[in-house]
């Protein structure tokens, strides 16, 4: 039922993720459908309707006109291919290649020389010069203000005005009409700024964030997967130890026709079947390390390969007198120590000692025979202990004694929570892997 009850969960989850995500790929889609739209919406209505006045004003006002059209349409179609790529330079993930704007640019260029040219020839009513003029720069600048810093693009559009003013006073525009545009070019690019660089910046931390919630995600994966590596090597890594080394002894035993033979392997047999239960529990995540379990289990492991084993202060304080978290932590301090025991160095003895100091438990596996011992922080075992201990404000210390004694040193605080948190992931090298 717990297992149903998780998967449900999951399922959930990643149902409530994609929707969000699904949801977020709508309103992006929106805003950009919304100003691909804009530039069109200007070209029917104010870019359109003064051009009407242009069938009564003689064959060159229509030429020009429908020239005018003609080009803004173009100006606009480019205008909607430069949108997905605008963005993309806003957001920071893809650079937009300058000379897509040598068109535009050059057309917007057009547009102003055919705009002037109806003003001189008279092809346009007085109140139809400041609604061309509303038109005129809409499809330039809706991907331009996403390239260039709003400074600068309040200095271009400024230069702009001032060219267009200059050029419409030149064909002698009177001053009320020149007024009139100036006025609709002020209006015209503080609402493209207004418009397309807010909906631009909103789309960017909202991907962001969801950028986030994915990284989040793998962290934890990646976090999960460490776990679940370091769990695996410490229920195995003892029980494998001693079925090889019992297997060795039961080989031994049988070329010498020895009956005892038979119960070295049988001896294998439950442990693997114990390894294989052991494996069930990490995978469902039920099993917790239980101290003096774990103490009984180490002494008769390492007795069996013949090493002798004393454990002290189990009774004490130190032993069941410590919260459940701190017994759960030393617990694989234990099995992991035992481990070590029985592959490295040649040890004969092996003392493990529980005591309380400074306000703190203190656990002390120490062997002999540790002249083959290998260097300090090699493999995953000892790595993964002091990510448990640091969970719990505590630390580990591994090294030789002297006399050829190694010993292993876990001391975790008393004021330690009374869950075992997560361990935060840490980075895996190259001789671990």
């Amino acid at each position: 039922m717990k297992e149903l009850t998780e998967v449900i969960g999951r399922v959930r989850g990643w149902r409530r993720g994609w929707t969000e995500r699904t949801k977020l790929q709508r309103i992006d889609l929106y805003t950009r459908v919304t100003l691909c739209a804009l530039p069109w919406i200007f070209l029917v209505s104010w870019g359109l309707l003064p051009l009407g006045a242009t069938l009564d004003r003689g064959p060159a006002a229509m030429a020009l006109g429908g020239a005018f059209f003609a080009v803004n349409a173009v100006q606009c179609l480019l205008s909607n291919r430069n949108v997905s790529l605008s963005f993309a330079h806003y957001r920071g993930s893809e650079p937009f290649p300058m000379r897509r704007l040598r068109l535009p640019a050059a057309l917007l260029a057009v547009l102003t020389g055919l705009l002037v040219a109806l003003a001189a020839v008279g092809g346009i009513k007085d109140e139809g010069l400041a609604l061309l003029v509303l038109d005129l720069p809409v499809a330039f600048t809706i991907p331009y203000v996403l390239l260039v810093p709003v400074r600068t693009y309040l200095l271009h559009c400024a230069a702009f005005a001032v060219v267009l003013i200059a050029l419409l006073a030149a064909v002698g525009v009177p001053g009320g009409l020149l007024f009139g545009a100036a006025l609709s070019l002020v209006v015209v690019f503080l609402l493209v700024l207004t418009s397309t660089r807010p909906s631009a910046w909103s789309m960017s931390v909202m991907w962001q964030a969801e950028d986030a919630r994915d990284m989040q995600a793998r962290l934890a994966v990646a976090e999960e997967r460490l776990r679940f590596g370091r769990d695996m090597h410490d229920v195995l890594g003892r029980n494998l130890a001693v079925i090889a080394l019992k297997s060795e002894l039961a080989v031994e035993l049988a070329q010498r026709g020895n009956a005892a033979a038979v119960d070295q392997m049988v001896e294998v047999q439950r442990i693997a079947r114990a390894s294989q239960q052991e494996v069930r529990d990490v995978v469902r995540g039920y099993r917790e390390a239980d101290l003096p379990t774990e103490l009984l289990g180490a002494k008769g492991v390492l007795e069996a390969a013949g090493i002798s084993c004393t454990v002290e202060g189990a009774d004490g304080p130190a032993g069941i007198g410590a919260p459940p978290a701190i017994q759960a932590a030393l617990g694989w301090v234990v099995r992991e120590a035992a481990t070590n025991v029985l592959r490295h160095g040649d040890p004969r003895h092996c003392v493990i000692r529980l005591t309380t100091a400074a306000g703190a438990v203190v656990l002390e596996v120490e062997n002999d025979g540790a002249g083959a011992a290998p260097e300090v922080g090699g493999g995953s075992g000892l790595a993964g202990l002091r990510e448990r201990l640091a969970a719990l404000g505590g630390s580990l210390e591994a090294g030789a004694a002297g006399d050829g004694l190694f010993r292993v040193t876990a001391t975790v605080p008393l004021t330690a929570p009374r869950s075992l948190p997560s361990p935060a992931p840490r980075s895996i090298s190259p001789e671990e892997r």
